[in-house]
């Protein structure tokens, strides 16, 4: 239903924002924008970065669990 915006869409994002804001605050909205999106950027690489390394401990931790060791087969018949 919605693609990717498009230079047409986007020249219409403009016009609207231009009205709506005025010449005077448009940059300064872009400049806030750029800066929202930068931060959410490094948040999202943050969290994935952090999630891969809890990944990566849990494996490890599984690794070095010793499993139990069974019991031989004279010992489970003497019982």
């Amino acid at each position: 239903m919605f693609g990717t915006i498009g230079f047409p869409e986007l020249i219409i994002i403009f016009l609207v924002a231009l009205l709506i804001f005025g010449p005077r605050k448009l940059p300064e909205l872009g400049k806030s924008l750029g800066r929202g999106l930068a931060e959410f950027r490094r948040a999202s690489t943050d969290l994935k970065r952090t999630w891969e390394e809890e990944i990566r401990l849990e494996e490890e931790k599984e690794k070095d669990q010793v499993p139990p060791v069974a019991e031989s087969p004279e010992a489970l018949t003497k019982k």
